[in-house]
This record gives C-alpha cells, sequence and structure tokens, in this order.
C-alpha cells in the first residue's frame, strides 16, 4: 500500500498532464502556504458575514445540488472526506488519513471523530449510503456521473448491476474502502465536491423533504442552517459541534436572496451586504465602468451557454444549430454587456482545459451564418423559421445577453425570438422535461480536467437537456477513461471535443471571469481555481 500525505496532493495531479493543479483565491491579505488553519486573530469585530445569492436554492441536498448556489449552501452545512483550505491545498477533512493501493484502483480512508448537527456520529456507512444514494436511479441525481470512476458505478446507475455491486463499503464504523474502475489521478479532488458529501441516512428516509426547509436539515459541516425564509433568506450559524470549529470564526452566515443586481449594489453600499457580485451575486453591468478600480476579479473554469433541444424542430437540423452559433457577436457581448474580463468562447472546454486554444468555430461569421441557414432550411423543406423561444432564469445579466442576441440573430438570420425568463427552479424542470427550443445554462468544473465537461453529453437525461447524443462520441469518452497514456488520452478527447462542437447541441458564449466588491474587513472567503466558493474560514478582521 503506499500512503499520500494529503499535503502532496498537487504532486500526485501533476501525474497527470491534463491537470492545472490546485488553485484558489482567498480573500486574505496575505498569502497562506503552509497550513489550512486560520491563524489570523478574528478580534472584537461582529463575527457576521451578509452576502446575496439572487434566487431561491432548489435545494440543499449535496446529493442533488447542481447549481452553484445550492453547492454553496451544501458546503455551508456539510463536509466531506477532504477540504480545500485556506492555503490552496487539499486537506483531510472528515478522513483522519488515506491509503492508495499500488494499482492506484483502490482507497482505504480512517475517518476521524465527527458528529451531525443532531448528535449522530458520522460514520463510513453514511457516505457508503450517500454515494449509492447519488448513484441509485431512483434518486434521479444528475450529478451521478461524478461516481462512474468509482467500480460498477456507472452501471448502477443504469440499472445493470445492484448497488451492492458498487465498490465502495463500510468494512467498520471508521473505515471507508473504495475501489476504482481505472486508476484516477484526480479522484481526491473529486472527494471534495459536495456530490461526495455524506448524508444522514435516518434523516433522509424519514422526511423526502428533509432538506428543503432549516428545521429539518442535519448536516456535519461548519454551519447549522437556523432559518429558511423561501425566496427570502437563508441563515447560518457556527456549528458548536463541528470536528474543526477552532477554525471557523463566523458566528454567523446571512443568504439573502435578492434578484435585482441594482438593489444588492445598493445594499452593498448601505453596508447592508458585505459582498456584492460573484460567484453568488452580481454587479450591474452599467456600474462596473465606475467601479473598475475597485472590483476583485477572477478567470474561472465554467462556461456560460445556450442549450439547444435537438429533439424538436428546427434545432434537430446541426446545419441550423451551427447558424444560430456563427451569428452570434461575442466579443460585442463581453465588450458591453459582461465587461471585465470575460472571454468570447469558441468551444465548450475553458482556457485552463481547453484541447483546441484556437476554437472550433469563429466569432460573428455573418455570411457562414446566412450560408448554414439556408442549407439547413433546404434540407427541412422550410422557406423561412418560425418563431424561437428562448428561455433564461431570471437575472438582469441574461436579460441583457438574451435581448442583445435576440437582436444579432433578428438581423443576421431574419428570425424572430421571443424571450421568456422564469424562476431558475422553474427553468430546470422545462429543460428536464423538453419544453423548450433555446435555454441559457452552464458549466463549470467540478474538476480541472476536459472529461468534466465533455461526459455531460455523453448520454441524454441527466445534465444534458440538449437531447443529443452520439454512440462514437460515448466510446470516445470510454476508451478515454480506460487509457494510462495520457497523450493517447489527450487525443481521444480532443476527437470527442471535435465532434461535439461539430454537432453543436450547445452554443458556447463567453467563459466566466467573476466579479466582486467586498468590504476591506472580509477575510479569509476562499474560491478555487474552478469558481466554488467556501465560507468555512471566513472572519472579519
Amino acid at each position: 500500500m503506499k500512503r499520500f500525505p494529503v499535503r502532496s496532493l498537487c504532486t500526485i495531479l501533476l501525474l497527470s498532464s491534463m491537470l492545472a493543479g490546485c488553485g484558489v483565491v482567498s480573500t486574505n491579505s496575505s498569502d497562506s502556504t503552509s497550513k489550512p488553519e486560520t491563524t489570523a486573530n478574528a478580534g472584537t469585530k461582529e463575527q457576521k458575514l451578509r452576502l446575496n445569492i439572487k434566487t431561491e436554492p432548489p435545494t440543499a441536498d449535496p446529493g442533488l445540488a447542481q447549481d452553484a448556489i445550492s453547492m454553496a449552501v451544501a458546503r455551508s452545512a456539510f463536509d466531506g472526506l477532504f477540504r480545500l483550505g485556506e492555503d490552496g491545498k487539499l486537506h483531510e477533512s472528515v478522513a483522519e488519513s488515506y491509503t492508495i493501493s499500488d494499482d492506484l484502483k483502490t482507497y482505504t480512508f480512517k475517518l476521524r471523530n465527527s458528529s451531525w448537527s443532531n448528535g449522530d456520529a458520522v460514520t463510513a456507512k453514511d457516505f457508503e449510503y450517500a454515494w449509492k444514494r447519488v448513484l441509485d436511479p431512483k434518486t434521479g441525481s444528475e450529478y451521478a456521473y461524478q461516481l462512474y470512476y468509482i467500480k460498477n458505478g456507472q452501471k448502477a446507475n443504469a440499472k445493470e448491476v445492484t448497488l451492492d455491486q458498487v465498490g465502495v463499503k463500510a468494512l467498520d464504523d471508521k473505515t471507508l474502502e473504495v475501489k476504482l474502475e481505472n486508476p484516477t489521478p484526480f479522484f481526491l479532488e473529486l472527494l471534495s465536491s459536495v456530490t461526495y458529501y455524506p448524508v444522514n441516512q435516518k434523516v433522509v428516509e424519514a422526511n423526502e423533504k428533509w432538506a428543503n426547509n432549516a428545521s429539518t436539515l442535519v448536516g456535519n459541516g461548519p454551519f447549522i442552517m437556523k432559518e429558511w425564509q423561501h425566496k427570502s433568506k437563508i441563515t447560518f450559524e457556527k456549528n458548536p459541534a463541528y470536528w474543526d470549529k477552532e477554525n471557523v470564526k463566523l458566528e454567523k452566515l446571512e443568504f439573502n436572496m435578492i434578484e435585482d443586481s441594482t438593489t444588492e449594489l445598493s445594499m452593498y453600499d448601505n453596508n447592508e451586504l458585505d459582498w456584492s457580485g460573484s460567484p453568488l451575486g452580481d454587479i450591474p453591468s452599467d456600474a462596473i465602468g465606475a467601479l473598475k478600480d475597485k472590483l476583485h476579479t477572477q478567470a474561472t473554469a465554467g462556461t456560460y451557454w445556450y442549450v439547444f433541444n435537438t429533439k424538436k424542430a428546427p434545432f434537430n437540423n446541426k446545419k441550423i444549430r451551427q447558424a444560430f452559433a456563427y451569428a452570434i457577436n461575442r466579443q460585442a457581448l463581453i465588450d458591453n454587456i459582461v465587461q471585465t474580463g470575460g472571454t468570447a468562447a469558441l468551444g465548450i472546454l475553458p482556457p485552463s482545459m481547453s484541447l483546441n486554444p484556437n476554437g472550433y468555430f469563429t466569432d460573428n461569421n455573418i455570411a457562414k451564418a446566412k450560408q448554414l441557414l439556408a442549407e439547413g432550411l433546404r434540407e427541412e423543406k422550410l422557406t423561412k423559421l418560425p418563431e424561437i423561444e428562448l428561455l433564461y432564469n431570471t437575472d438582469e445579466l441574461h436579460a441583457k445577453l438574451a435581448q442583445a442576441i435576440q437582436d444579432q440573430w433578428r438581423k443576421t438570420l431574419n428570425v424572430e425570438v421571443k424571450l421568456k425568463n422564469m424562476e431558475l427552479k422553474v427553468v430546470r424542470e422545462a429543460m428536464k422535461e423538453g419544453s423548450f427550443q433555446i435555454a441559457r445554462a452552464s458549466w463549470i468544473g467540478d474538476f480541472n480536467d476536459p472529461i468534466n465537461f465533455l461526459e455531460v453529453f455523453k448520454a441524454e437525461g441527466g445534465s444534458n437537456k440538449s437531447g443529443w447524443s452520439n454512440p462514437t462520441y460515448t466510446e470516445l469518452l470510454a476508451k478515454s477513461s480506460a487509457e494510462g497514456n495520457q497523450e493517447k488520452r489527450r487525443e481521444l478527447l480532443k476527437q470527442a471535443d471535435s465532434m461535439l462542437m461539430n454537432e453543436m447541441p450547445v452554443t458556447p458564449i463567453y467563459y466566466y471571469t467573476y466579479k466582486w466588491l467586498q468590504k476591506d474587513d472580509v477575510k479569509g472567503v476562499v474560491i478555487d481555481a474552478l469558481g466554488f466558493v467556501d465560507y468555512k474560514y471566513a472572519r472579519r478582521e
């Protein structure tokens, strides 16, 4: 057995040339490079942090969370085997230590003493139950694919084997054994994602709505949810039973749900909020110019895109999908609306994991767009496009982008586009049911490897709302998972990426750059290289 301290994880990850290593942005005024503990004295200031999350999170269940807001809420209430520290490195969290077999396919974790917020002990069985629950097709977790690296994980999710055959087993209360399908150099990084967090089986099975109210939510994380005023506010307080409570300085964490970004900024200016903007809120686009010198920015591994429903006309035609992609002037959108460092996306993979830095198509290629549209219309025996509906969740930025793209498509493709905005939860449901033509969506990497983006489209359903799938594409991804040679693996992934961009089930628009304002005394908020946020180490100094 090979034993690896978590502090050397970045060295392990460098074995894979596809990874960019470990990275975070912490809001400390000085770098922390040696250990994750918060060493600063929080002083006598009130340890309270007030933020905005714009909208009601669909869930606080870590096994069902699929959007940045739900994940931030879940990360506040729960804890996994590993957690990113303030120093930018992964550290043991609920896991006290671990070993890896010589073939790099079996991981054995020893758990520390920790407890649930209801007083129950956290055990290895909680992790086994939680992971198998995510893989259980009855659960309907759209992030189940994240556990496909576990032996028989994908087969169990497809009902080809029973959950008992999944390669995760509690050997005793404090020992968890995990067997993988193939060596997976980013597996420990995956374990820090919320989908791998444990849940309390007794609580989950007693109430199917356990994760929708503060009174029934039972977690094992740094904070306990005390109040959930739906569509208004979520309030957390420090968890006095958390295993690492000494390093949690905040006494209260408050998430407000304010959809209007102008109101959010006004509340920040009036000292009613301590943070305004990314990753969970937004800065009004018309205020960015005046705030430019005050803004904090960070590029993130995320792509903003529009999804085509390939099961419905006219977007069942590849050339028509391509025409809509070519007709977008992305740079104009960035210059006039997104602003502050956004980058035009000519592929779905963000720069940190790109397989083709030059992109797969030309931005704002009006002639090509018109040519493709004419060819697609002929193939569908149409003379003109019908009215198209574009669906997006209520948000100022989404609205401005939709209006600008609506105008670009009208001028270039001579098509009328009806804009329809709804609450995020309703939009997700409409996309799940396939009752849309084009819908706004995005993807932020769960780990820094191209497979995390490409595997979204390997099968219909789940996170792939486009309805597109291709057996050759799926086979390329399967071969890449079993390929030990990194150059050969990269080539397989590049072929899949090229196929996806040729078929165009989604059109990428821009790569994310976070921008925000924070009060000068706010320290220790950790935003990792993928854009996920953690408030465990946050404090007021």
